[in-house]
């Protein structure tokens, strides 16, 4: 097994760091947020309105809305977000080092030409 790694460890370091690379920055887009709402975001928001319209002001302004989820649970998702974050970052960084580390060659010495 070690003299295996020895004879192929510029191609595993090189795939690694590609396979790493590929990972960190398709999650980095994956988890990105949305700069542009889509069409069907803008019609449900219209046909909310519209219903909420419908319905008349002075019934909802009466009722207090309840918050939809707790603090805890916002907590929780915002924890898991900056996780992601710092995974995706961190497999951008070890592709990189990885494929840099490949790339470098060490220098001969007089017993091994």
């Amino acid at each position: 097994m070690k003299e295996i790694f020895k004879k192929y460890k510029i191609i595993i370091f090189r795939t690694a760091g590609a396979v790493m690379l590929v990972v960190g920055f398709a999650l980095y887009f994956w988890i990105s947020p949305k700069e542009v709402a889509t069409q069907n975001e803008i019609a449900a928001a219209n046909v909310a309105r519209m219903e909420a319209s419908v319905r008349g002001s002075s019934s909802s302004t009466n009722q207090r809305q309840e918050p939809s989820s707790s603090k805890f649970v916002e907590e929780l998702k915002n924890a898991q977000k900056k996780q992601i974050q710092y995974m995706t970052i961190l497999s951008m960084v070890f592709g990189a080092v990885f494929l840099g580390y490949s790339f470098i060659s060490k220098p001969k010495s007089d017993s091994e030409i």
